[in-house]
């Protein structure tokens, strides 16, 4: 899709006049899409590409329209079509304006024989001076890929590196040259072309002053660490976030309740429970004090019985004894109750008294009555 606000007459007056053979309407598209693609190249050269290609499918046979193609290739990094299309280009035009990105192209593709070949078998009178000077730079790098970092520093000693300081291409030629010494081991000759270089280097170019400042052992602290580390963090703390969420955690918007803060509520809960632990404290006190008045009922419940047991004896009475075994009966009947109270027990000790009284009245009536019927001696 081409932006709406490129137009076809955005476009290189030469190149249009290259697009003359076709329609109205194909030239106008093709004029877009080229324009679209030299704008994008620098940022997004798939993009760049993909518009050279339309191009290219509506006029394959326009010189600038393989060119586009060819540098699209460059850009993003496609060898073997760069080298297709600037080879094409050449052949259509008749032109050698691409050498330096064809030979890079080969370096690129593990082949720097070929690159020094096209150097050698290139027409240097035919050739700019920019161009020029790009494929002596390329060749050079060639050398330094053979392992020939002597040869690639004797390739670069050349008029031009200590002259036109102020051409566009004098940065890149001094830092290859300090590149290729410092590959040689010239070490502080690499120094020196390297801060040459980064004094010529006025748009940033290249990274002439860093690697000189590596040289001095200066280490420059990369903001990307920075913007990782902060991506981390962010990572982490989602990653938290959601193990918070599965873990049952609180949602948005709920009140957290602190244990060691109790609510006002909760208060007569504590109080009730206070007083059911009071309760429990005074049962536990009864028990303590109703066990021994228990033992003691039972003692004296045992005196009794026994007590009534000798006057059972001695008055030698059937029924005084049943009424006595009743009293103790009534008095073991008042032990089994000394838990609930000592009462029972002191009632059943009093019935046993009262049966004693009743026999013994009996007997004396009986006695009284035998007297008066025997004879009178």
């Amino acid at each position: 899709m081409i932006p709406d606000d490129i137009a076809a007459t955005d476009l290189d007056k030469d190149v249009r006049s290259e697009l003359l053979s076709l329609s109205r309407d194909t030239a106008d598209l093709v004029a877009r899409h080229l324009v679209a693609a030299g704008q994008v190249i620098g940022e997004d050269a798939e993009l760049a590409l993909a518009h050279a290609i339309a191009a290219r499918r509506l006029a394959s046979r326009i010189a600038a329209v393989r060119e586009a193609v060819g540098l699209a290739a460059y850009a993003a990094g496609d060898w073997s079509t760069a080298i297709a299309e600037l080879r094409t280009y050449h052949r259509m035009s008749g032109r050698q304006t691409h050498l330096a990105e064809l030979a890079d192209c080969e370096r690129a593709l593990g082949r720097p024989e070929r690159a020094i070949d096209l150097y050698r078998g290139a027409d240097q009178d035919a050739l700019d001076k920019a161009g020029a000077i790009e494929l002596l730079i390329v060749a050079a790098g060639a050398r330094g890929d053979l392992g020939q970092h002597d040869a690639a520093v004797a390739m670069l000693q050349v008029r031009e590196l200590t002259a036109d300081e102020d051409a566009e291409w004098a940065a890149r030629l001094r830092y290859a040259y300090a590149d290729a010494l410092l590959a040689a081991g010239r070490r502080d000759e690499a120094r020196e072309w390297f801060a040459r270089a980064a004094a010529a280097d006025t748009d940033d170019l290249t990274d002439a002053a860093e690697r000189m400042l590596e040289l001095d052992g200066v280490t420059l602290e990369d903001d990307s660490d920075e913007d990782d580390d902060e991506l981390s963090d962010e990572l982490s703390d989602e990653a938290g976030d959601e193990l918070s969420d599965e873990a049952g955690g609180p949602e948005a918007g709920d009140t957290l309740v602190q244990e060691d803060e109790p609510d006002a509520d909760d208060e007569p809960d504590d109080r009730l429970d206070d007083e059911f632990d009071d309760d429990d404290d005074d049962d536990e006190l009864d028990d303590e004090v109703g066990a021994p008045v228990a033992e003691e009922a039972v003692a004296v419940t045992g005196s009794a019985a026994e007590g009534l047991g000798v006057a059972a004896g001695d008055l030698d009475v059937a029924d005084g004894a049943g009424s006595a075994s009743d009293g103790v009966g009534g008095g073991s009947d008042g032990v089994g109750s000394a838990s609930e109270g000592v009462g029972g027990a002191s009632d059943g000790v009093g019935g046993a008294s009262d049966d004693e009284k009743v026999a013994g009245d009996e007997f004396v009536a009986e006695a009284q009555a035998d007297d008066e019927k025997r004879p009178q001696a």
